[in-house]
């Protein structure tokens, strides 16, 4: 779903009544009364083959100051930015009112594209609303009735070569993962180039540092920062080329990403809608800095903030910051590498950078170890390396024998890169415990010095492949055949 929808427009012209229809439940609440909805609700919506994600929001009234009102228009306003399109309803029994014109003014200016929908438009009592609408100068309205159903035909036709644009522009940005190898092990690892930059997520808590970082990184102020947490509310990247000490320059697209808390503590909804926006981040990145205040590091959150990149399959590089503060460093650092392996066992070996995003010291590290990262991502190992490597294994340790059957293990192969995927063939597949599988996953990352990155290792089935089989008994049948014939 790479297109994101924002169904937006002043109180009661039946937002969430369309958006309980787009995503075929009744998830947001509906009522005559105006100003039901406060919050931004997301849903999957569906349309015929349309797939897209679609957000319900408060109705836009005309009110800028720190009240109820105000906040949610300033919410409201977030989702418009954030969104692909902006779906502008109006009620077309009522006609165009003051506050529907100078909210077609705010989009024209913020959104991408806006597509005009005149909403209650059953019946002839509509028609001179909705011809009132060619007046807001956002072209022609789409003639909808969100309570019935009537006109998501028209919507589709309008939706469908923006939802292409987006799909294709969600291809063009995504990083290539899970790349397929031929049998020889050989594949072209993707160049970083101008045109593809090497695509890095800093993600962490909120007020580890993620912004100042940053704007070190780019050597100028370009994001806001402060000492309050939380600055940040929404993924934003980065075009830079990021020089070493000798002028070697790498492309590199950086997302900062807004601090991700514990899911019951974060209570306010643009704190959740920056968070999600977050997590498409790292989906999107090929190497995912996770950043630690040096004061609290590893906290809970932390954790499963590391864990995600992992699952996502990505290069992950921890990043200590605020360091320059630090008084007994080595001691620290001792203690950092010990919580480090010992609660995150999948990512043993990642890259373990000391960094002061205040001073800029450590940021030549931690460009190598990006770096580096992506390199071990991208690792290629022969088939042939593979299973003289796999009969080593299997001799000093071999695999159990369950209910007296042991497991063969036969044939070893990298099937992918991005994150490197290895294939074993064997009996019984079902039966290895995942004990044997992290003994071989431990063994490929440090005999193929492979730290830190995420490794696939599957058991594949095989048939007995035993040429013979059969031969012996079908040689002794013709055996007796014959020596019958001659008796």
């Amino acid at each position: 779903m790479s297109l994101t929808l924002a169904i937006v427009g002043r109180p009661n012209v039946g937002k969430s009544t369309l958006f309980n229809r787009l995503v075929g439940k009744r998830l947001a609440l509906v009522d005559d009364q105006p100003g039901v909805t406060r919050d931004l609700r997301e849903g999957e919506g569906r349309l015929g083959d349309l797939r897209f994600t679609v957000i319900d929001t408060a109705g836009l009234e005309d009110a800028t100051d720190d009240s109820l009102q105000g906040r949610m228009r300033r919410l409201t306003e977030r989702a418009v930015d954030m969104a692909d399109v902006c779906l502008f309803m109006i009620d077309a029994r009522v006609g165009i009112t003051p506050t529907d014109e100078m909210f077609a003014e705010i989009l024209r200016k913020r959104s991408k594209h806006v597509i005009l929908a005149a909403n209650k438009a059953e019946g002839n009592a509509a028609d001179a609303g909705v011809l009132e609408a060619y007046n807001l100068g956002l072209g022609e309205p789409v003639r909808l009735s969100g309570e019935h159903g009537e006109g998501m035909t028209d919507l589709y036709t309008q939706l469908m070569p923006l939802a292409d644009a987006a799909e294709e522009k969600a291809v063009e940005d995504a990083p290539e993962t899970d790349i397929d190898l031929d049998e020889d092990g050989e594949g072209e690892t993707p160049l970083i180039t101008a045109a593809k930059p090497l695509q890095v997520a800093v993600v962490g808590r909120p007020n580890a540092g993620k912004s100042t970082l940053i704007n070190k990184i780019i050597g100028e102020d370009r994001l806001l920062t402060g000492p309050e947490a939380g600055i940040t509310r929404d993924a934003i990247s980065l075009r830079i080329d990021w020089a070493d000490p000798d002028g070697e320059t790498t492309p590199m697209r950086i997302f900062d990403t807004a601090g991700m808390r514990k899911k019951a503590k974060v209570q306010e909804k643009l704190e959740k809608l920056s968070v999600s926006d977050g997590l498409r981040a790292v989906k999107f990145a090929e190497v995912v800095v996770v950043l630690l205040d040096a004061a609290i590091p590893f906290e809970q959150q932390d954790l499963r903030i590391a864990d995600l990149a992992e699952r996502e399959g990505r290069a992950v590089v921890v990043a200590i910051n605020k360091w320059d503060i630090e008084e007994d460093k080595q001691e620290k650092l001792r203690d950092l590498k010990e919580s480090f392996e010992r609660l995150l066992p999948q990512l043993r070996g990642a890259p373990l950078v000391t960094v002061s995003a205040k001073t800029g010291r450590g940021l030549e590290r931690l460009r190598a170890a990006i770096l580096r990262a992506y390199d071990v991502w991208n690792r290629r190992v022969p088939t042939a390396a593979l299973n003289r490597w796999l009969t080593a294994m299997l001799e000093q340790h071999p695999p159990p024998a369950p209910q007296g059957r042991r497991i063969k293990l036969r044939y070893m192969t990298q099937a992918k890169t991005r994150p490197p995927g290895f294939v074993v063939m064997c009996s019984h597949p079902d039966k290895m415990p995942a004990s044997y599988t992290r003994y071989l996953v431990n063994g490929l990352r440090e005999d193929f010095d492979m730290p830190g990155t995420p490794i696939r290792l599957t058991l594949r089935g095989q048939g007995d492949k035993n040429p013979y089989k059969g031969r012996r008994k079908k040689n002794a049948g013709a055996l007796a055949k014959h020596l019958k014939g001659r008796a």
